[in-house]
């Protein structure tokens, strides 16, 4: 796709009249450009490759649309200004197809200061457990069109049929071997995981008549610091799912998983919440997404390292991702 392309589909879509366009190297999963129209005013492209997947491309375009279906409805008709939602083509759309592989969604252009992937500033926790507190109740107003959490693990398959090939060598590239024999070396302790995360499955599924609606990824690189208050972007992965599936990402759970100090304010954070929800955090919950995580973060990078791949950065960063996730303290 060449950004003809793109401002093609901008035109017949939006009606909009591109001056410029900048690629903009950022987030994962996803390509962005920041757009100039003829009138001056900026927008946030975001072109979704489709093909990646687990799903079929018309399967990966339905789910995409229908979170960012959730993601505007939560803006305009339950008034959360926090969250950045699509800018509707003229037809109403949310999301568009360029070509059978890649589809296009337009967000307004948020000026602000964006963080980055860790742990929360601590003078950033308070504001942001009353963001998720005003989000999970809005839930009533998007239950009916928000996709469900079905606490699957992504990958999982993939994942098992590595175990299942130890015995080596993989030879899908120069990064698969070792790969292999990262996983040799800590097969024992990703099972124990597996088993884990199976028990936490059980207990929390029990919860599902409380599921609220969630982003997924409220960590500081979803979030926008703006004169009027945190904005939260990036609703790919937004569900109806336990209220722990946000809560996590705040606390000592997730801020020791991924090496940083933790800021020891769970509790007095837990309990806001729960005097402005009514719901109560389970440790049990809070224990599945961290599993989740970086189950997930395996599975994935596993996966990747065995298919064929090159030298390039993507695979060696791919790499030492894994490897910082085995060799994590128990996680």
């Amino acid at each position: 796709m060449d950004e003809e392309d793109l401002t093609a589909a901008l035109l017949e879509g939006w009606a909009m009249q591109v001056e410029s366009t900048e690629y903009l190297p950022v987030g994962a999963g996803s390509y962005h450009w920041s757009v100039v129209d003829r009138s001056g005013i900026s927008w946030f492209v975001k072109v979704d490759d489709l093909s990646v997947l687990e799903t079929s491309p018309q399967e990966a375009f339905n789910d995409l649309r229908r979170s960012f279906t959730t993601a505007l409805t939560l803006r305009r008709d339950t008034g959360l200004e926090f969250i950045v939602a699509p800018i509707p083509a003229t037809d109403g759309a949310v999301l568009r197809p360029i070509t059978p592989r890649y589809a296009l969604s337009v967000f307004p252009m948020v000026d602000g200061a964006a963080g980055t992937f860790g742990p929360h500033r601590s003078e950033d926790l308070a504001e942001m457990v009353a963001v998720l507190a005003d989000l999970h109740r809005a839930t009533a107003g998007v239950a009916h069109i928000a996709p469900r959490a079905d606490l699957r693990l992504p990958g999982r398959d993939r994942l098992h049929e590595a175990l299942l090939d130890l015995h080596g060598p993989w030879a899908g590239g120069p990064h698969a071997e070792p790969a292999r024999k990262l996983l040799v070396r800590h097969q024992a302790r990703v099972r124990r995981w597996l088993v884990d995360f199976d028990r936490l499955v059980d207990v929390v599924r029990e919860t599902a008549p409380g599921w609220v609606i969630t982003h997924g990824e409220p960590h500081p690189g979803n979030v926008i610091r703006t004169p009027g208050g945190l904005r939260l972007v990036d609703w790919t992965t937004v569900q109806l799912a336990p209220p722990e599936r946000d809560l996590w990402m705040l606390t000592t759970a997730f801020t020791t998983m991924i090496g940083a100090d933790p800021v020891g304010v769970d509790d007095e954070l837990l309990a806001g919440y729960t005097r402005t929800t009514g719901r109560t955090v389970t440790p049990a919950g809070i224990a599945l997404y961290r599993r989740w995580w970086v189950l997930a973060d395996v599975a994935n990078y596993t996966s990747d390292l065995r298919r064929p791949h090159g030298e390039g950065e993507d695979a060696a960063a791919a790499l030492t991702y894994l490897a910082g996730n085995l060799e994590t303290a128990e996680a």
